[in-house]
Formats: C-alpha cells, sequence, structure tokens
C-alpha cells in the first residue's frame, strides 16, 4: 500500500537537496519511493492513503547513548511512576533497585520505546546484555557503532546540547531504501532544538508507524 506522509516543512538532512515546505514522503511498504512537495505526490498518486502531520519532517535521529540507556539505566514501569517517578534511573538510583533479568528486559523494552517517542531510530554503541539487544532487534532499533562513550549524563534526547544535524541518521533515503523518518511538532530547526525532541509526534522505521503520540 503507498502512504503519503506529509508535513508542513520536510528536512532533507543533505546540503545539496534543499528543504521543502508543504513536503511529503511516499512510501510503498517499507521502502520509500519518493520525497517532494505534497501536492505533487499526491497528483501522482492519488489512491495513496494520506497522513498528514503538523511541523517537522525529517531523517531518524541517532541516540549516542545506546549501552548506557538500555543496560545502564533503569526505565521505571508507568504504574511506579508514584515510587520512582518517570525518568530513567541511573548510578546510585539504580543500585538501590532488585534488578533481575526479567525486570532489566521489561525496563530495555520500554527504553527503546522511550527512545522512539524522540525520534530515534538508531543508538550508537551495541549493548552486551541479551534483553537489550533483544529488545533492540524487536523493535528494529538500528545500532551504529562508537569508538567511545561520549561525554555528559546519558537522556533520551538525542539534540540535548547538539544540533540536528549532528544527530541525523542520515539524509533522506533514496528510492527504494528503507523508509526510516520521524516528525516533531515543532516550525522549524531553531523552535526544535529550542524544545527538544520529546516534540516528536510521529517515528517510522522501515514504512511502520512505530511511534505516533496520542
Amino acid at each position: 500500500m503507498l502512504t503519503i506522509h506529509a508535513a508542513d516543512l520536510l528536512i532533507t538532512g543533505d546540503r545539496e537537496r534543499p528543504s521543502v515546505v508543504g513536503g511529503a514522503v511516499l512510501v510503498d511498504g517499507r521502502v520509500c519511493a519518493g520525497i517532494g512537495p505534497f501536492e505533487e505526490l499526491a497528483a501522482a498518486h492519488p489512491a495513496a492513503r494520506v497522513r498528514r502531520w503538523p511541523g517537522l519532517l525529517t531523517p531518524g535521529l541517532v541516540n549516542p547513548y545506546g549501552p548506557e540507556l538500555l543496560e545502564r539505566a533503569y526505565h521505571p514501569d508507568p504504574r511506579e511512576a508514584d515510587e520512582l517517578g518517570t525518568e530513567p534511573l541511573m548510578d546510585e538510583a539504580l543500585a538501590a533497585l532488585p534488578m533481575t533479568d526479567t525486570r532489566w528486559g521489561a525496563s530495555a523494552r520500554r527504553g527503546v520505546q522511550r527512545m522512539l517517542a524522540h525520534g530515534t531510530v538508531a543508538a550508537a554503541g551495541e549493548p552486551s546484555r541479551p534483553a537489550a539487544r533483544d529488545a533492540v532487534h524487536r523493535a528494529g532499533l538500528g545500532l551504529r557503532a562508537r569508538s567511545a562513550a561520549p561525554a555528559g549524563r546519558p537522556g533520551l534526547d538525542p539534540l540535548a546540547g547538539r544540533t540536528l544535524a549532528d544527530v541525523l541518521v542520515s539524509p533522506f533515503p533514496p528510492e527504494g531504501a528503507d523508509a526510516t523518518f520521524a516528525v516533531f511538532d515543532a516550525p522549524d530547526e531553531a523552535a526544535l532544538a529550542e524544545r527538544g525532541a520529546g516534540t516528536c509526534v510521529a517515528t517510522v522505521l522501515a514504512g511502520r508507524l512505530v511511534h505516533r503520540r496520542r
């Protein structure tokens, strides 16, 4: 099935291809079948399903803290929010928790979902804990090699202290490559930098809508 994802502004991530006001991505199954102005794609493919999103449509993001977030932090279950809060627990707070393999597995799955909810489509660093690797594999989250752990406290927002160009997984894929991207409820890059990746309204991995903000 053909689906057109349209937004107010499409950022290509490629210096050779300018941003597109009223831009859209045409998705055929799992692959990107084209990008360009929504009107042109819709006219060429009148039977395509249309998903309209507010804000910016960009290539997906890479979070530099893969192992730190998925096997060295605990992501509380929503039912634990009153006791533990909602943010990842690390260091002394993590050490105080009675962790089991089952609890690590559930935490990693929630961590992956929370990364997807920030427009993250890949994480840097290879997790060593089987539960974390399984959560990454099941979700389809990509992994990127890194030479060393990055500085700073790990966080879910890849844009914290970084520019959009720093954390894009790649420019928009060519036709025939996996359709992987994110949409943020921000009018432009400056607003996105100020508001952060928590403004993500949708994340698509290989054509699958894996996150949609309710």
